[in-house]
């Protein structure tokens, strides 16, 4: 049975890294410190950079990012998780990623310019483009995804916008021991989440705590 699932990054006083329209540094300033553990993972070495040497950490960090990488059969993006918000009039801007992005199933980015023409990517990569209501992108979303799960893939105000509107059955969080002070705020608006979902927390060797909601 398909599951909505978000994966979101915080610091220890509850922001995430607010994103900087740069090309050279999309996701903000903070975002290396933020997700520092998780880039030193083998499964993120490998996924992402390519790199089958085998390096990279082997511990509960990297057990989590295994978890983000599997059972996913199609993902939802906001424009800015895009890069629309730094070209938004580029017809041939195809995201972040590069040639072969990291995810192999359709994405479907939310976005007021939709209408624009589906973007077929290497690696199995399809990008959609919608505007419509959440509730019917994830409805086509689900029906693309054959069975797996569903990722809300971000940025925090996406994954925000479908945790408010009750559609999120598993929710992970993984808490950086910094604090930043400044940049988006991860929790707001979900007091009594606790109540709706199962709460369970596990601290890996780097100190992230990996804490879990799950409905």
């Amino acid at each position: 049975m398909t599951r909505v699932r978000v994966d979101l990054f915080s610091s220890l006083d509850g922001y995430t890294a607010a994103p900087d329209p740069s090309a050279d540094n999309p996701m903000g300033e903070d975002w290396g410190p933020l997700t520092a553990a998780y880039a030193a993972t083998r499964t993120f070495r490998e996924k992402v950079l390519g790199d089958t040497s085998g390096a990279g950490t082997t511990g509960i960090d990297d057990a989590y990012a295994s978890r983000f990488f599997s059972g996913t059969g199609a993902e939802i993006l906001g424009a800015a998780m895009f890069g629309l918000h730094a070209f938004p009039d580029d017809p041939d801007w195809k995201g972040w990623w590069g040639d072969r992005p990291p995810f192999g199933y359709p994405v479907y980015v939310l976005t007021h310019s939709a209408p624009r023409p589906s973007i077929e990517m290497a690696g199995g990569t399809i990008f959609h483009f919608r505007s419509g209501a959440i509730e019917d992108v994830l409805a086509e979303a689900t029906t693309a995804a054959a069975g797996l799960d569903v990722r809300v893939g971000g940025g925090v105000r996406t994954a925000q916008e479908f945790l408010h509107a009750g559609l999120v059955d598993d929710l992970h969080v993984a808490v950086a021991p910094i604090i930043l002070t400044r940049g988006n705020r991860v929790w707001d608006g979900l007091r009594g989440l606790e109540h709706t979902h199962d709460v369970t927390t596990e601290v890996a060797e780097s100190g992230t705590i990996h804490v879990t909601f799950t409905r």
